[in-house]
């Protein structure tokens, strides 16, 4: 008894419902493969072909319902292993029909015989016709249809696989994902050509079944005529009825799961747009639009007033589509405001301003001015509305978020309002109230962005990308597929207006770091390091001198993550000299090994540019002298021979770096960097003895 009881838990702690899941599949094709080689009683056969019909018709309806292919990424084997379930019930139903076939038309089960009997009135030739038919169309329409779309699929996801891992990059760059966010999208973008790639082969299999369908059949009956003529003594008449009808029987109750199988696979591939499920696509895309519900109904009355025709049918589905459009036309639209809305709201605010001018003037009247704002016209309101959960805002919180990370301060919030005195696709960013960049961007198109290495171009409005200047493309969903294969990088309208953002922002995070994020990042690190802040500020230096040399690093792109240095050598330096500027070089020494390893990652050669012995003593001396004052003939020199040595240098993948003298960096960066923005001047003093210089070009005074 006792052994029976741990027999009986030991069973019960095995067969556990994740242990059941995986042993599904395997018991599965098992059961398969054996009904091949064993033989079925009758009911049995009822069961499975009955169990084959609910599990084509499940397929197809998670095919509708799927709102993306990767949706059902499991269809390509599901699509193998219901094909070698049909294959098996045809051995297995052959079998029976063979052997039993001269009992009756109920020799090889229920299903059977009503497929053969009822579905086709029991007329030999009415079913073989009907079998054919639906042969055709399934190998000849959806199966041909499915298995070209799925072969052309897989051939652009694969071309477009380089043009997508850009977009993803340069979202991860840009701050709106983040590395786990990354890194999903690059395994589905993965999974979406093997998907393509394995539905290309996966329709193969249903081409065979209806090839293999058909011979079956005629063997069927061929077999059926020896084993009733010879075996069973039966008249050459019964014969071929009985097992024509079995025959056909079996084959219908095979190909029709089958073509509903075919035709969810063509609905699989097929699908294109957005992320609904295909009912709601068709309706919402199909009877959307009032006037061509009209003329419908208009033709379709016409041809019923027709004599001859069916007055009746014509005129009824006249009406009802008719009825259909006059439902759609009270519905309130979904779409974009009407045009007079914005003069209407402008006229509204005329009214509010006339009355408020009746008022005393207050305090209130004075109204602050946002450090970072983001204004859009009327068309880009749902981007940034939190009630239509606006995918800009979540952005914005996320290139926020990366740019603390990445530079080492919390910018002031983007201050997001309507501003219609714009374009009603148009935005611009504002700084301090001032506007540092302005763009244009369209909700539901895709900007395609030419890398530089494009094969042709693309039907679009052509335009600029606003944030670096490239060529591009603004276009349509459906062109998305052909523009990451021709190379370009396609982004949508949101990821336009956050990536300009976020360049702005880097680009002007020197004028962002004010007093107020000065102290906020000092109290941060004073829970760190607090005796090390309370030594610092107010003791030794001035919050505003701190500000400075913060912002001076900023302004040359050299992040401030690491505050403890920063402070520590301000510290040291501070009792010598409080200039803002010396206190900044002394500090770039200190973050050097940081500094170099921003432009040259890992253990690199640090390929840079440097000035010619001639040039180098001609600036020293100038600095000498107290001037700090360029020859003007030398500088237009000194400013071409940089510019084309810069090229050069980016070129070849390289960042344009010019390695000078300590005395001579500060001079030359905010001398230079003005007419080559990419530049980076860096000092001898900052590379670290560890790293190896290449001088790759000399600037010379001729």
């Amino acid at each position: 008894m006792a052994n029976e009881n741990t027999l009986v838990l030991n069973l019960r702690r095995f067969m556990t419902p994740a242990i059941l899941r995986a042993l599904a599949a395997p018991i599965l094709i098992i059961m398969i493969l054996a009904m091949m080689v064993l033989p079925l009683p009758v009911f049995l056969l009822d069961v499975f072909f009955t169990f084959n019909i609910a599990v084509s018709v499940m397929v197809m309806m998670v095919a509708m319902y799927a709102r993306r292919p990767l949706d059902f990424s499991a269809f390509p084997t599901v699509l193998l292993v219901t094909t070698l379930l049909r294959l098996s019930l045809n051995v297995a139903s052959t079998r029976i029909v063979l052997l039993a076939g001269h009992g009756g038309s109920d020799a090889a089960g229920k299903v059977i015989e009503a497929f053969g009997q009822f579905l086709v009135g029991g007329n030999t030739a009415v079913g073989i016709v009907v079998f054919v038919i639906l042969t055709i169309i399934n190998f000849v329409v959806i199966t041909k249809g499915a298995g070209r779309i799925a072969e052309v699929s897989a051939r652009f996801a694969l071309d477009a696989m380089p043009g997508k891992q850009m977009a993803i990059d340069a979202d991860l760059n840009a701050g709106l994902i983040d590395e786990k966010t990354a890194k999903q999208r690059r395994k589905e973008v993965a999974q979406e050509s093997d998907f393509f790639g394995a539905m290309d082969g996966a329709s193969k299999f249903v081409r065979g079944d209806a090839i293999a369908g058909i011979l079956i059949l005629l063997i069927n009956i061929l077999g059926g005529l020896f084993v009733g003529i010879i075996q069973h003594d039966m008249a050459f008449g019964d014969a071929a009825h009985t097992y024509t009808i079995l025959t056909i029987g079996d084959g219908l109750v095979a190909q029709i799961p089958s073509l509903i199988i075919s035709v969810a696979a063509g609905l699989v591939v097929s699908r294109v747009g957005d992320d609904t499920d295909i009912g709601a696509q068709v309706i919402g895309q199909v009877f959307s639009n009032t006037q061509v519900l009209v003329l419908t109904a208009i033709i379709i009355g016409v041809l019923g007033l027709i004599p001859g025709m069916p007055n009746l049918v014509f005129l009824l589905f006249a009406s009802a589509v008719g009825w259909l459009a006059w439902r759609r036309s009270q519905r309130p639209s979904g779409a974009e405001p009407p045009a007079p809305a914005p003069e209407q709201e402008a006229e509204q605010s005329a009214a509010e301003a006339r009355a408020a001018e009746a008022q005393e003037a207050s305090w209130n009247d004075v109204a602050p001015v946002d450090v970072l704002g983001l204004e859009v016209g009327y068309r880009l309101i749902p981007m940034v509305d939190k009630s239509q959960n606006g995918e800009l805002l979540r952005r914005i919180r996320g290139l926020r978020k990366k740019f603390a990370q990445d530079v080492g301060f919390l910018t002031a919030p983007v201050h997001i309002r309507d501003n219609l005195e714009l374009k009603p696709n148009a935005y611009r960013v504002t700084l301090k109230g001032v506007e540092v960049g302005t763009g244009e961007a369209f909700p539901g198109q895709f900007l395609a962005i030419n890398p530089g290495r494009v094969v042709g171009p693309l039907p679009g409005r052509e335009t600029i990308d606003p944030a670096f200047g490239l060529p591009s493309y603004w276009i349509d969903n459906a062109a998305r597929e052909q523009a990451h294969a021709l190379g370009y990088t396609v982004v949508d309208a949101s990821t336009v207006v956050a990536t300009h953002l976020n360049h702005i922002i880097l680009s002007h995070a020197s004028e962002l770091l004010g007093r107020q994020e000065t102290q906020a990042l000092l109290d941060h690190i004073s829970k760190e390091v607090p005796k090390l802040v309370e030594d610092l500020v107010p003791k030794l230096l001035p919050i505003s001198t701190v500000q400075r040399v913060l912002q001076n690093l900023l302004a040359e792109e050299v992040n401030i993550r690491d505050m403890r240095t920063i402070i520590e050598v301000l510290s040291e330096n501070a009792p010598r000299t409080q200039d803002a500027a010396e206190l900044t070089t002394r500090v770039r020494e200190a973050l050097g090994r940081a500094i170099i390893q921003t432009l040259f990652p890992g253990n690199a050669e640090v390929q840079v540019m440097a000035l010619e012995p001639g040039l180098e003593r001609i600036l020293m001396q100038a600095m000498g002298g107290g001037e700090g004052v360029i020859e003007p003939g030398l500088a237009d020199t000194l400013l071409r021979q940089t510019a084309q040595l810069a090229q050069r240098q980016e070129e070849i993948g390289l960042p344009p770096v010019l390695l000078v003298p300590a005395q001579l960096r500060l001079l030359l960066s905010r001398f230079l960097r003005r007419a080559v923005p990419s530049l980076r001047v860096i000092a001898n003093s900052e590379v670290p003895e560890s790293r190896t210089i290449r001088i790759n070009g000399m600037v010379g005074m001729g």
